[in-house]
């Protein structure tokens, strides 16, 4: 799976001015870092000799074996490795506290501390440049690093992160990538959480994978104590972190995704807009050695198989709360300037329960009466008796307006006029009845005096999976920012609120209905015949393909290659593979249907609205997606 870089934050088992047995111990992390297939390997600052020297600094035996050392290390440095050490460096103007760059081709680049907590020790970054066995290195505060394969990259050491203007926002302007910061700061209570913090909401504001590597607990402890925290972030999410408070003398590794960063930047105007105001003068330096991670090495992310569903529980129900709380509003502020009343299908099914439940929500936050929602009940070929009985009582438990229309009739003449035999269960079968509803609900919205409000979910707008100018048309869409797998969980959450108590019970019983447009006849027994998920697939798998494939632009194969990864023990590679060719099939020749799509609210980063969210032209052409999927 292409994409990704695996990074590795090294914190070896520090010896305190030792310099030589440090190296040794660079040189295990490395080795250790190649076993594991990592690319690009940060030690703390300071790694080859320790950050809490002090006036040692000064001492010239301890300058003259950092030199040794670093010659050691690029002749131990196993290939494919670029790992980035801390080294005190002596040039014009002083001592500087650096980054340096190496690989088994030599040393490629050093990068000065910008700002500094104290200067007794270290100048900071400015013109100048320091020596490394004989060679000169120019300084500049500002540096990235390109790959042979195209990763960038640039560095912060310590302080830099938290400086009002971290020089990691010009870098990541002028295309760094990945953010690496060589770190000793000193452990006291509550900075963890601090640390955490600010290096999430800096890879976010960034737009960068952000890795942040501290120095250990081998520091002297005259003072201070050094925890060895180090964590890997990416566009505002932490990946990995050390687990233990104090500690050192560990290998961390996470894999970056670059294809994430690269979507997120392309999308974000902001982001382009301030890389054409940065005027810093920034070096580019190329290195030789290639960072991104070898399809054939298993990748180190962990991928869920619901990525718009948190998996911790108190994180699930805030996210529905907040969605619902998001879905209400918009609908309030629709019916507030469109007379206040509102005329929903019900079918006793998942998504016109919560746009009912939504619309409930809208005139409580109004003041008006529930009366002001009226719930019509179509019964025809496909009604159930189980789903019928569920429509009644949520509409009686919520205290709404009730009509019950049977269509039947109404269908079966539209079917004499147009010559269409009742026993040919075809989709004209299926249509007529679909489009039945939405006419009778527009003629009694008239009547009633409201809007009409639409029950699609998200998932079905981006399979198509509606009938045009049907049950495709409202005149607000509640739910059309609300995937299929997620409508389930906000339907859950809502009936666990006080407000809702009184209609828990039949809550629960549609949150256990199956998922059917109920177009066609129940079987002997009366059950639901028509299950969506035989016909369209399985909308675990859609919802899947839809985040990553709109969300990130991630290609079939990618997007192929993570969904075995999160359903392996649920779908074989043939079943993930003959939805995912119907996913890109339907979403291409079904845009037309979204062109003309009603207003609806947004409630997360991903949204099929034409009028932002998804501009897409009617007659695109699947032919370069549906050719890789074929190559799968």
């Amino acid at each position: 799976m292409n994409g990704l870089v695996r990074v590795a934050a090294a914190v070896p088992h520090l010896h305190l001015g030792n310099v030589e047995k440090n190296v040794q111990e660079h040189l295990h992390k490395l080795a250790e870092a190649r076993e594991k297939q990592a690319a690009l390997v940060v030690f703390p600052q300071l790694s080859l000799t320790g950050a809490s020297c002090g006036d040692l600094f000064y001492q010239k035996p301890l300058l003259d074996s950092v030199q040794q050392g670093l010659m050691a290390l690029v002749e131990g440095c196993p290939e494919g490795i670029t790992a980035v050490v801390g080294a005190p460096l002596q040039g014009k103007g002083g001592l500087y506290n650096c980054a340096v760059v190496l690989s088994s081709d030599g040393v490629e680049g050093v990068v000065p501390q910008t700002f500094l907590p104290e200067k007794r020790h270290f100048r900071a970054a400015g013109e100048g440049y320091v020596t490394i066995a004989g060679q000169d290195w120019q300084l500049s505060r500002y540096t990235t690093f390109t790959s042979a394969d195209g990763v960038t990259f640039g560095i912060e050491v310590g302080e830099d992160l938290f400086a009002p203007m971290a020089p990691s926002t010009t870098l990541a302007l002028a295309g760094a990538e990945i953010m690496v910061n060589l770190s000793a700061m000193n452990e006291i209570v509550g900075r963890r959480a601090f640390r955490q913090q600010t290096v999430a909401q800096q890879s976010a504001r960034c737009l960068c994978g952000y890795v942040y590597v501290n120095a250990g607990c081998g520091e002297s402890t005259s003072d201070l104590v050094y925890s060895g925290h180090s964590l890997v972030a990416s566009c505002g999410h932490v990946l990995k972190e050390n687990g233990e408070f104090i500690t050192e003398n560990y290998l961390l590794t996470a894999d970056i995704d670059l294809d994430a960063i690269r979507a997120d930047r392309m999308r974000s105007a902001a982001f382009g807009d301030s890389a054409a105001m940065v005027n810093a003068p920034v070096s580019e330096e190329l290195i030789w050695g290639k960072l991104l991670l070898e399809d054939a090495v298993q990748p180190d992310v962990q991928v869920s198989k619901q990525p718009f569903i948190p998996a911790e529980k108190e994180a699930r129900t805030l996210r529905c709360q907040q969605i619902f709380s998001l879905q209400a509003q918009g609908l309030a502020r629709r019916m507030a300037i469109t007379g206040g009343k509102a005329v929903i299908g019900i079918s006793g099914g998942l998504d016109s329960t919560l746009a009912l439940l939504v619309a409930v929500e809208a005139v409580d936050l109004l003041g008006l009466p529930r009366t002001n929602i009226l719930g019509v009940t179509m019964p025809c070929f496909g009604t159930t008796d189980w789903t019928y009985q569920s429509a009644l009582e949520l509409m009686t438990t919520l205290g709404i307006t009730q009509r019950e229309i049977p269509i039947h009739a109404a269908v079966r003449q539209h079917f004499k006029d147009i010559g269409h035999a009742e026993s040919d269960h075809s989709v004209t079968y299926e249509n007529a009845q679909a489009r039945e509803r939405t006419q009778v609900l527009m003629d009694v919205c008239n009547d009633f005096g409201g809007i009409v409000l639409g029950t699609g979910d998200l998932s079905e707008i981006a399979l198509g999976w509606c009938t045009y100018n049907a049950d495709h048309m409202s005149m607000y869409g509640v739910n059309c920012g609300v995937p299929k797998t997620l409508v389930r969980w906000v339907v859950k959450t809502v009936s666990e609120a006080p407000e809702f108590a009184g209609s828990k019970a039949v809550l629960e019983r549609i949150l256990s209905t199956p998922i059917s447009p109920e177009l066609l006849p129940p079987d002997e027994q009366g059950n639901i015949a028509q299950q969506t998920e035989d016909l369209v697939g399985p909308y675990a798998l859609h919802d899947f393909f839809l985040y990553y494939a709109v969300r990130y632009g991630y290609n079939p194969a990618k997007v192929y290659a993570l969904c075995r990864m999160a359903f392996k023990d649920d779908f074989d590679d043939a079943t993930i593979l003959k939805w995912l060719k119907n996913f890109y099939r339907r979403f291409f020749t079904q845009q037309f249907k979204r062109n003309c799509c009603p207003d609806g609210v947004k409630v997360g980063s991903v949204g099929l609205s034409p009028r932002g969210d998804w501009l897409m032209p009617s007659d695109a052409q699947s032919a370069l997606w549906m050719k890789e999927c074929e190559e799968l």
